[in-house]
């Protein structure tokens, strides 16, 4: 087949028969896997330089057009769809033409740019360090002042004691700070999870080449390319473990996939829990005020609704669903070489962002403009029947059972059916103190 190019375009003809072979979804590879392969292949021609392998003249002007790629200046110069040949092989020879394009006379795609490379090591590089880069800036940033956030509204709301709840069902007094305080250490321990995959994430396959024995590749090649990406970004990136477990799999990327989901989870529970407290204002629980954001409704004048949890909810289950299709992909590699690595780019990078504007929304949007709703708070604090519980060592559990059936038959306050029954004032006093059930160890 014979593809004709476009002299607007700086690709040549391997990624045009990419763009007419993979018509799938009208989505390129993401950005920052462009741009890490624009900084791969920069860094490798200086290498191959400083090696002796390349002509320091064409490297210089190859690793400028690497650095081009790099800073974004070329996105839309790599139409190639995510849903490609299963190595990358269609994005590496995209970056090998457009590098070359841009370099000028000498500098060929195969030879030169793409020279101490295979698509099967630098397209995971370019996945892996994408990932690693991502989650250092954006997304571990985000839940750090998203969990402080949290942190901050446990101190302002540590006064206000509410009726727990387990089962959606009443249970001993919590104050709203200590929900808040739980909340902000899930985010931190999310946090902290991601950050604990990121050393294997660093670790990249370059320097394989075709299956992992480095054919065709100077013996320092790819610890003098690592050694310059850490000195320019500030990541920790090292060499795998063993190079064809870094070939054959795409392991890190699952890992980290799977801490993504993780804080995914923690997130819809949080923005469920925060939805749940604002509900009403009048049928609903009502113990919290959420910001009010946008008119809740094109028929019901007046009514307000709980968008931003609402907006993380639907991130957190595209973020689970996400980890599927990792889970899958990573699965399915062959020997050698895992041939799924677009679509765990794809999936993965999505996760990321996807999670960071998030946590950055809830923080912003939402928890920072939380109210309390003291009335409420207080009316179920007292009305909980679960407080009987504190009356266990006093009178027993069997009668204390007895007490919160009464109640509950009789509509009336379990204080005052307690003292109908005989359980002396004093004990009620003490029992019966909601802040003191609160923090029983204070």
């Amino acid at each position: 087949m014979t593809v004709e190019t476009q002299t607007d375009h700086l690709w040549g003809a391997e990624t045009a028969k990419a763009v007419e072979n993979f018509p799938v979804s009208g989505h390129p590879i993401p950005a920052p896997v462009v741009r890490w392969l624009g900084r791969v292949k920069a860094a490798a021609a200086r290498v191959n330089a400083e090696l002796g392998e390349l002509d320091p003249a064409v490297a210089e002007r190859i690793a400028a057009a690497g650095d081009a790629v790099a800073s974004g200046e070329h996105d839309a110069q790599f139409p190639v769809d995510c849903f490609q040949t299963g190595s990358g092989t269609s994005s590496n020879m995209n970056a090998n033409e457009v590098i070359a394009n841009l370099a000028g006379d000498g500098a060929h795609p195969n030879d030169h740019v793409n020279m101490g490379q295979s698509s099967n090591d630098v397209f995971p590089s370019a996945v892996h360090l994408a990932a690693l880069g991502e989650v250092s800036t954006d997304l571990l940033p985000a839940l750090d002042a998203l969990a402080e956030e949290l942190a901050a509204k446990a101190e302002e709301f540590s006064t206000h004691v509410k009726a727990g709840r387990t089962h959606l069902m009443d249970a001993v007094p919590v104050t709203l700070g200590q929900e808040f305080g739980g909340y902000a250490a899930q985010v931190r321990l999310g946090g902290d999870r991601v950050r604990a995959t990121l050393a294997r994430v660093g670790q990249i396959p370059l320097g394989g080449t075709a299956t992992g024995t480095g054919l065709n590749t100077h013996r320092e090649f790819a610890q003098r390319v690592r050694r310059r990406l850490a000195e320019a970004t500030g990541l920790e990136i090292s060499a795998p473990a063993d190079p064809f477990e870094a070939q054959g799999n795409r392991d890190a990327l699952v890992e980290l996939s799977g801490a993504l989901k993780v804080v995914a989870v923690s997130l819809i529970k949080i923005a469920n829990d925060l939805a749940l407290m604002g509900s009403g204002p009048r049928a609903g629980l009502a113990e919290i005020r959420l910001p009010e954001l946008q008119k809740g409704s094109s028929i019901m004048p007046g009514k307000v609704n709980p968008v931003m949890p609402e907006v993380v909810i639907q991130v957190g289950d595209q973020v689970i669903g996400n980890d599927a299709a990792i889970a899958i992909a990573g699965s399915q590699g062959q020997f050698e070489l895992n041939v799924r690595v677009p679509l765990i780019a794809r999936n993965l990078l999505d996760s990321i962002k996807l999670l960071a504007a998030a946590s950055r929304l809830l923080n912003e949007r939402c928890v920072s403009g939380i109210e309390p709703n003291p009335e409420m708070l207080e009316r179920h604090a007292e009305n909980t029947l679960a407080t009987a519980t504190a009356l266990n060592p006093h009178i027993g559990y069997d009668r204390a059972a007895d007490i919160v059936k009464e109640a509950v038959e009789s509509g009336r306050p379990l204080r005052e059916v307690a003292r109908e029954q005989g359980v002396e004032e004093a004990v009620l006093e003490e029992a019966l103190d909601h802040r003191r059930l609160a923090r029983p160890h204070q």
